[in-house]
């Protein structure tokens, strides 16, 4: 024992700074030791004195040992492996976390019993991205760029609760699949989504188109109507293109986000709902605020949690994998499996800008499959746009070369003479008034 107690007292000294959580316990499932790692991934207070397998914060460990093949509770040690790991979900102080627990058996010298070392793993934002990213068809797109998962990675943080979220960036990012993801994974999820755009809704009828109206309020109202608000009550409601909102009209959705009430157009009677508000804008809302045409009051509130979508021109990782992605799909709608992209094809497709990002893309990958020579896609396959706009870059490139070098040869001229036209001039087997007419042209001072 007092050789088991030598080891125990060893081991806690190196496995106090480690990041994973350690338990050390013997054959019949003691816990001798834990290092700080483990009580806070649990939970569990400094000062408690008395750690069980079986109750690690609510949690009954022993228990998932056990069925993972691992008896460290007396059974006879021939059902043990000697090596398992697994994964396992855990619920601490309410939220669900995701660890990968290794155990092993270590020998103790001199000694025919064994320890039992669990070493745990918390891989919990590991397991929400892999969900994004398996599951494409529920979030409509995908991802490997490190930017747009640790977004994707705070959704998942921020969709539990009822706060406000505002997604901004360019047309075509992924705004809207984001918005459907927040819902998915909200509490709300079982009850209705409801998606507006409101710059396609003419102005003088987005406030009905919002919050409805009574019978006869206005001519052609033959009977009521309720308005988006009431049909995402217990839900989400996704306004996009938000900044297109009628300034009049932005105090009374500021009303309903604070205190759940309205009016439809024409009542004298106030409604209530209960929703959660996600909008969308590809302008920068603070600009707007600063140029008074949007109310700050308003932007504060729907910007409890804003996030920048980065544009695919910013993330060139992800356009091969999401042109493998949007080719699946089109497959599933009856285009050829076998079609692939030429090297010649894909090196335009990565130096293109992408101004319509992720839709712009999707549209030009069913045109390349429509165009596919021998079910291959070359360079003749792809949009004009885009064959455009790489030979017109190609061809400045090639202009600009000549420049670029003269500029060059005379910077280094004028660095060797100190500055001196004249003696600059000689080097380069030019007189000075023909040196000062190429540094003006040439923006050289």
């Amino acid at each position: 024992m007092s050789d088991t107690r030598a080891i125990v007292a060893l081991l806690e000294h190196f496995l106090k700074p480690l990041s994973e959580g350690v338990i050390v316990c013997n054959r019949y499932g003691n816990v001798l030791a834990v290092n700080p790692t483990t009580r806070e991934m649990f939970g569990i207070a400094a000062d408690t004195p008395q750690i069980s397998l079986s109750s690690l914060n609510g949690h009954n460990l022993r228990k998932s040992l056990i069925r993972a093949g691992l008896d460290t509770a007396g059974e006879a040690e021939d059902h043990c492996e000697t090596v398992m790991d697994f994964e396992e979900k855990i619920v601490v102080n309410g939220q669900p976390r995701w660890f990968q627990v290794d155990s092993s058996l270590l020998g103790i010298p001199g000694n025919e019993d064994k320890l039992r070392m669990i070493v745990m793993r918390d891989i919990t934002a590991e397991k929400r991205l892999d969900a994004v990213i398996g599951d494409k068809e529920a979030c409509g797109f995908i991802s490997e760029d490190p930017d747009m998962l640790r977004l994707i990675d705070r959704l998942h943080v921020v969709s539990g609760s009822n706060a406000s979220v505002l997604f901004q960036g360019e047309s075509g990012t992924g705004k809207t699949e984001l918005a459907r993801l927040v819902h998915k994974l909200s509490g709300r999820s079982r009850k209705p989504f409801v998606e507006l755009n409101c710059g396609a809704i003419p102005a003088s009828l987005i406030e009905t188109e919002l919050f409805g109206h009574v019978k006869g309020a206005f001519t052609g109202a033959v009977k009521a109507r309720q308005g988006r608000f009431k049909a995402a009550d217990g839900g989400t409601i996704f306004l996009d293109e938000i900044s297109e909102l009628p300034y009049e009209l932005q105090a009374k959705l500021l009303k309903v986000l604070q205190n759940g009430e309205y009016e439809p157009v024409g009542a004298d009677k106030t409604e209530t709902v209960d929703v959660r508000l996600v909008s969308a804008s590809n302008q920068n809302l603070s600009d707007l605020v600063d140029n008074h045409s949007f109310r700050a009051d308003l932007y504060y509130r729907i910007a409890v949690v804003p996030f920048h979508v980065p544009p695919l021109r910013d993330r060139p990782g992800d356009i091969p994998i999401l042109i493998d992605a949007l080719m699946q799909r089109l497959s599933e709608r009856g285009y050829p499996k076998d079609i692939r992209f030429s090297r010649d094809a894909m090196q335009p497709v990565m130096n293109y800008p992408w101004p319509g990002n992720v839709r712009e893309l999707a549209n030009m990958v069913e045109h390349s499959l429509i165009c596919a020579v021998n079910g291959v896609v070359q360079p003749e396959s792809l949009p004009d746009t885009l064959r455009e706009y790489c030979d017109a870059r190609q061809h400045n490139n090639a202009n600009e070369t000549p420049k670029l070098d003269e500029r060059v040869r005379i910077q280094t001229a004028l660095q060797k003479a100190d500055g001196n036209k004249t003696l600059a001039a000689q080097m380069l087997n030019i007189d000075r008034s023909t040196l000062w007419r190429k540094m003006q042209r040439l923006g050289i001072e």
